[in-house]
């Protein structure tokens, strides 16, 4: 049987005073550095969070590729004799993307164009990494350590067994524990 800590092993999960912090350190570089849009994406290339969103990049699209960047450049890193490359950075006419590795788990990308200099992000995205990365370990600390919502109450169990009989018409398993349904022929 699958146990719910099996299934945080080698996961990102947050609990809501991890992701308030997040969008916090998030909103925090966007004004400092002046950058349009920053994303924290997990390395397999899931959304995290996102900060100033622009409307004309879909966000789902944008994970995926930023894994696909970053996995691609490992590799390329390994060739050189590399362990990884923690930085990349995209330059465009108009628009530029920074990407940074955090904890070895996610990846902050930042889009920004010339309304601001790559110096500044450069120098704001450092900081934002270290306060990721201080954030991402404390709720890896947490969930090994079993979190605070890691158990859920008996009474809550029973509730939504309740419901989920009442929704569906059936009896609760307490009720006819060790009964398996039988259909009659007709």
């Amino acid at each position: 049987m699958t146990t719910d800590s099996t299934l945080r092993q080698g996961r990102l999960v947050f609990y809501e005073e991890h992701m308030v912090l997040v969008d916090r350190i998030l909103a925090e570089f966007l004004k400092k550095a002046g950058a349009r849009s920053a994303y924290l994406i997990d390395k397999d290339g899931h959304l995290i969070t996102k900060s100033a969103e622009s409307a004309e990049i879909d966000p789902d699209t944008i994970s995926a590729l930023v894994a696909g960047a970053f996995a691609a450049t490992k590799e390329m890193a390994r060739l050189l004799g590399e362990q990884e490359f923690s930085a990349l950075f995209h330059q465009g006419e108009r628009d530029n993307i920074q990407l940074s590795l955090i904890a070895d788990r996610a990846i902050l990308t930042v889009l920004f164009d010339d309304s601001t200099t790559l110096g500044m992000v450069r120098l704001y995205v450092s900081e934002a990494v270290r306060r990721l990365t201080e954030v991402l370990e404390r709720a890896d600390a947490e969930v090994a350590a079993g979190g605070p919502r890691d158990e859920v109450s008996p009474e809550y169990g029973d509730s939504a067994a309740n419901a989920l009989d009442e929704l569906f018409g059936g009896e609760s398993a307490s009720e006819d524990e060790g009964e398996s349904p039988t259909k009659e022929d007709g």
